[in-house]
């Protein structure tokens, strides 16, 4: 058994999962219903975030509230970190008051999309002091984190893994990439690309044929039925496009941020990416344009911008 695990079980030692108190740093559009989930499994959460009334709100529902991140370490077993970069993410955890001078975890399960070179350091600081990095970053949006469908993507040492499945699995469904640090973020960073790159090559060929004089919702009804179906044109494009409103629920600077992270990852692996470029750019465009806390769906009102026509259909 690795030491990480086995430092790990003594603080748990004897207890059933519903005995183990939990810490939830990071209450915003994941975290939240994702530590409502804990809760409602009968876990004892305790949590802190920034924003006093994203704590109110958590409170309010059962959980215990802590003063810094630290604080959240010194009360609780396992404690589960969903924060939007890595930059914040290392703050939390290796800065002033962070979780790595608690004396009571042991494991810390990141959700948050940082990136594997990100998770390599806080993988080897945690490990210095015998606490486990769990590298967990979840996809499926908010809805995925209300319903307990989020794809979680995990990397761990086998051991670890069998320690924490019961509980992530409240959160959705759980996929064991492998025991290296970081490799459950490259997987993520994956799928983010795929997501973006789908919705900003539907925004440009949807809105070519609406500009040809084509209905958006017949084209994708065809595209649906055909091979060019993706996530952007059988979920995005009719939940958030067709009805102008632009509220899917991922922010542009967060999808910007991840493709990004994925191209310089890639690049630093060795591996072209052009057209992950081209997607990296649409996406700066758009962050500048609309602002980062915009849904990423607002690329798609770039194209059509440029384009002088509006993808729209009742």
């Amino acid at each position: 058994m690795d030491a990480v695990f086995a430092s790990g079980m003594k603080s748990t030692k004897g207890k059933n999962m519903s005995d183990i108190v939990f810490g939830f740093v990071g209450l915003g559009r994941m975290g939240a219903p994702m530590t409502r989930r804990l809760l409602n499994s009968g876990h004892e959460v305790v949590v802190y975030d920034v924003a006093d009334q994203a704590m109110q709100a958590l409170v309010s529902a059962g959980a215990e509230r802590a003063t810094t991140a630290r604080d959240i370490a010194e009360r609780a077993d396992v404690v589960f970190v969903s924060l939007p970069n890595p930059e914040i993410v290392q703050a939390v955890a290796l800065g002033p008051s962070g979780l790595i001078e608690g004396t009571r975890a042991k494991h810390v399960v990141d959700f948050s999309t940082i990136g594997p070179r990100a998770a390599k350091i806080l993988f080897s600081a945690f490990d210095d002091r015998q606490i486990s990095y769990i590298d967990a970053p979840v996809s499926g949006g908010v809805k995925g984190a209300s319903d307990g469908t989020l794809a979680v993507m995990v990397s761990c040492p086998n051991e670890t893994f069998a320690f924490i499945e019961p509980v992530v699995k409240i959160f959705g469904k759980v996929f064991h990439l492998g025991e290296g640090a970081g490799q459950a973020q490259t997987m993520k960073l994956a799928n983010n690309l795929l997501a973006a790159a789908a919705l900003a090559i539907s925004a440009e060929a949807v809105t070519m044929g609406v500009k040809a004089g084509i209905d958006p919702k017949v084209m994708l009804d065809v595209i649906n039925a055909g091979t060019g179906r993706n996530s952007a044109t059988q979920d995005k494009f009719p939940r958030s496009v067709l009805p102008g409103t632009f509220d899917f629920g991922f922010a542009t600077g967060l999808s910007y941020k991840d493709v990004r992270l994925c191209v310089d990852e890639s690049e630093a692996l060795g591996v072209p990416m052009i057209v992950g470029a081209a997607v990296r750019e649409m996406l700066a465009v758009t962050n500048a344009i609309y602002g980062p806390d915009s849904d990423f769906t607002s690329i798609v009102r770039v194209v059509e911008t440029w384009a002088g026509v509006e993808v729209r259909s009742a």
